[in-house]
């Protein structure tokens, strides 16, 4: 019971993580958030958590999800070109797609890490 709340709970994570990705790549540039970082590490640090929330939500389709995942950030990327202050470039769309792609290796090891957790756990109890 407790897995399919946190599975759904990931879901709906992604998901809106993805809207807000969505959101601040697309609307205007004073809305987005403004750290110190490089342009590069802000795109990269804005897709990992989007690539471990689908990832760790949709465990059993993730290379779906990462095959999806090239079009989907890729439009996210174009539709900049018809928005205004905006630009879209081939180097934010490589560092995104592969922050995605990291991300969702490291589900796999979350993935790893929990169930190795949760066999020492249910071998302690026995």
């Amino acid at each position: 019971m407790l897995a399919t709340v946190a599975i759904k709970a990931t879901r709906l994570a992604a998901w809106l993580l993805l809207a807000a990705i969505t959101f601040f790549t697309l609307g205007p540039a004073q809305d987005r958030p403004q750290t110190s970082f490089s342009h590069d590490l802000e795109h990269a640090l804005a897709f990992i958590p989007l690539g471990i929330a689908f990832g760790c939500g949709y465990a059993t389709r993730r290379t779906a999800i990462a095959i999806v995942g090239v079009p989907v950030i890729g439009v996210i990327e174009i539709l900049q070109l018809w928005a205004p202050g905006r630009h879209a470039r081939l180097e934010d769309f490589i560092i995104n797609l592969l922050a995605f792609w990291i991300a969702l290796a490291i589900s796999i090891l979350v993935e790893y890490v929990f169930n190795q957790t949760n066999r020492s756990v249910t071998s302690s109890k026995n």
